[in-house]
């Protein structure tokens, strides 16, 4: 017994080690620890950054991620996935890759000082930025800067968008990558009754769950 178990110990020392791959979109996709780099997908579809307004005048908010083919796949992916149970009046989508992180912080320390200046590649186009304000929760949509690329655009939004609140996370997209909600699309999002389906309430789970326990009181007097 002893000797077996010894052989199969050494075998299973020799064999490499291969990391499991999860279905699950944010495994694997962890901020860089030195630089803003572009987010890892994974192997099946490509996975989508899905970005949700709950009302007018509120920013837009990180709600998950997807997995589609194309970009026009993801936007009605998440329409299906994250606006049937609640309302909103806009949302957006944008390919993992294409979203740049900053450093993960810890404890009291703001990810804007772990920005350092970097020199300019030359034309500058537009770059949404996006602010985690706690561990756990949701990047927030803070701002656009003009930038040359997303390290410089990290840079600008520390001089014209760092908050006096601590940040934890930093992201820029490029505008231009994100596939917005356009004019054609503004019937999706409105509340009307034949779309009662995407608002809980109309559910109406209360009063379901009241005259069932009122049919049991009946049935067992």
């Amino acid at each position: 017994m002893g000797h077996w178990h010894s052989q199969f110990t050494k075998a299973i020392k020799k064999q490499p080690y291969i990391p499991l791959k999860s279905l699950d979109p944010r495994v694997n996709r962890l901020p860089a620890a030195t630089n803003s780099l572009p987010k890892a997908p994974l192997d099946q579809f490509g996975t989508f950054e899905v970005f949700v307004q709950a009302r007018e005048g509120k920013p837009f908010q990180h709600e998950g991620a997807v997995h589609a083919p194309n970009v026009e796949m993801a936007y009605v992916l998440a329409k299906e996935t994250f606006t049937r149970r609640f309302t909103c009046v806009s949302i957006y989508v944008a390919d993992t890759r294409n979203v740049h992180v900053s450093p993960l912080t810890e404890g009291m320390t703001n990810a804007y000082d772990n920005i350092k200046e970097v020199p300019s590649d030359g034309n500058s186009v537009s770059y949404e930025i996006y602010h985690l304000f706690k561990r756990g929760k949701q990047h927030q949509h803070a701002g656009t800067v003009k930038a040359s690329n997303a390290n410089e655009a990290l840079w600008l939004a520390k001089g014209q968008l760092k908050p006096e609140k601590q940040v934890f996370n930093i992201w820029a997209i490029r505008t231009n990558d994100i596939r917005f909600t356009q004019p054609e699309d503004l019937g999706l999002w409105q509340t009307l009754p034949e779309k009662k389906f995407r608002d809980a309430a109309a559910y109406k789970g209360g009063d379901k769950l009241k005259s069932f326990l009122e049919k049991q009181k009946n049935n067992n007097p």
